[in-house]
């Protein structure tokens, strides 16, 4: 599928599964953030929304503008995190590669790469939406 060209309807009636969907302030910006520091392809960027590749994996970005028709908007804070109990777990990334990158992107290090019990090596990272990235990779 060419992410570029594919018409709206196409592209929505073609997801399947689990789908994830980041309602962001800064579209743009957000794309530039996670193609910097996680090396993710950004298609159809606008200041409305982008479709983002990880992988083999493809989830969505949506302005805040794009819902004001969907009550969901009202709960989202109009400052401060938003993200609060929602991890992204990117585990295809380099732990230690990403918090070297995540800083100048914006991003803060909630803790830094760790080995943790349960096998992985990972770190925590909060953006600018309050969403927790977290970059893994077996021990």
């Amino acid at each position: 599928m060419d992410y570029e060209t594919v018409p709206a309807a196409e592209f929505g009636a073609s997801l399947r599964g689990l789908g994830l969907n980041l309602l962001v302030r800064d579209v743009r910006g957000y794309c530039a953030m996670l193609e910097a520091v996680f090396g993710m392809t950004a298609h159809r960027v606008s200041a409305d929304f982008a479709i983002l590749r990880y992988g083999m994996s493809v989830f969505q970005l949506h302005g805040d503008g794009t819902y004001h028709a969907n009550p969901y908007l009202s709960y989202l804070p109009e400052a401060g995190p938003r993200g609060a109990g929602a991890e992204l777990r990117l585990y295809d990334s380099d732990p230690d590669a990403v918090a070297a990158m995540a800083e100048a992107q914006g991003m803060h290090i909630l803790q830094p790469p760790t080995d943790k019990p349960h096998g992985l090596r990972e770190c925590y990272l909060i953006c600018p939406d309050g969403y927790a990235w977290v970059p893994s990779r077996p021990l």
